[in-house]
């Protein structure tokens, strides 16, 4: 049976978000093609109508992740509170892909890195705009840090075993942060 052109895109995204999902919940190794397929409600045999090789799926599903929704708007104040808040914390699958993945990225094909580059990157400049400053540099300085603070805060909550502390990682580094409140950010729909 033929699959149209519009089937195989969608096909094409539903094994996308399978596989980003799959591997912010597992990691990258863990997670295998059939895994993804089954995920997406689809044949293992259809994997390479739409992917040169597993390697490809994992930038792919990077890029793909990182990226979805970049026009969606939203307060930023409420962004850093549903960032650094326990349920995101608690629901890596549907997290920050930056937070999930960065650190076995580094392990991962050149197209991979390029991918997380390239997120970090778009984050980087979306909070570069909100951070008050007195020139470009400084808001660039301000939104690396407070960038390198929410995404580090996320992963030592998830590795601590102890919720108190765990708790407290996400509520210092809220207050850290701190500013924009009354300013909206440009940020990827699949963010918490």
């Amino acid at each position: 049976m033929k699959v149209s052109r519009k089937q195989m895109a969608e096909h094409r995204l539903r094994i996308l978000d399978s596989a980003a999902m799959l591997f912010r919940d597992k990691g990258f190794e863990a997670v295998t093609v059939g895994e993804v397929m089954k995920a997406a409600g689809l044949t293992h045999g259809g994997f390479y109508g739409h992917f040169l090789s597993k390697d490809d799926l994992v930038a792919q599903a990077l890029t793909h992740s990182l990226t979805a929704g970049e026009d969606r708007r939203t307060d930023v104040r409420a962004f850093f509170d549903s960032y650094l808040s326990r349920r995101h914390r608690d629901n890596p699958a549907t997290g920050c892909p930056t937070a999930g993945l960065a650190a076995q990225t580094r392990h991962q094909s050149p197209a991979a890195r390029a991918a997380i580059t390239e997120g970090v990157r778009g984050q980087i400049d979306r909070l570069s705009k909100v951070f008050d400053g007195s020139n470009d540099t400084v808001k660039r300085r301000a939104a690396i840090g407070s960038w390198a603070a929410m995404v580090g805060a996320i992963i030592l909550a998830r590795a601590i075993d102890d919720p108190v502390l765990s708790d407290e990682v996400l509520e210092e580094t809220r207050a850290w942060i701190g500013p924009a409140d009354s300013q909206t950010l440009n940020l990827p729909e699949r963010a918490p």
